[in-house]
């Protein structure tokens, strides 16, 4: 019962040590938290002139037009050049879709049930 009691005294003591260390180390730190409080402003400040300084430049959509008609401008020039055909502008003509037979969905529908049906075998075997 004795060696219990010291044990549990000694225990008592080293908790109480080391609650006071974390104590210390805690206002240190609430200490170091208030003065980067205190220059906060002007370091939020400082961050808006960096911040500003890497924002990414805007171009209007009519900015991009012009660039884009000049672009096409100089490619029409250079091919004219070369003697080849020049098509300023010209959209391009959409692919017509391709579509299915009824032959071939009701070839690919019989081979699909034909497989399910020798799964289905191999499972029930």
């Amino acid at each position: 019962m004795k060696d219990s009691l010291k044990q549990y005294v000694s225990l008592r003591q080293s908790l109480l040590a080391e609650k006071s260390k974390l104590e210390t180390r805690l206002s240190a730190i609430d200490r170091a938290l208030n003065s980067v409080a205190k220059a906060a402003p002007a370091a939020k400040a400082a961050l808006k002139i960096v911040v500003k300084a890497k924002a990414k430049k805007k171009i209007s959509a009519a900015g991009r037009a012009r660039i884009a008609a000049a672009q096409k401008a100089r490619w029409a020039k250079i091919k004219a050049a070369a003697g080849a055909k020049v098509a300023v502008a010209a959209k391009p003509v959409a692919k017509a879709k391709k579509k299915m037979s009824a032959a071939g969905r009701a070839r690919i529908v019989a081979a699909q049930k034909a497989r399910w049906a020798k799964i289905k075998a191999a499972k029930k075997a």
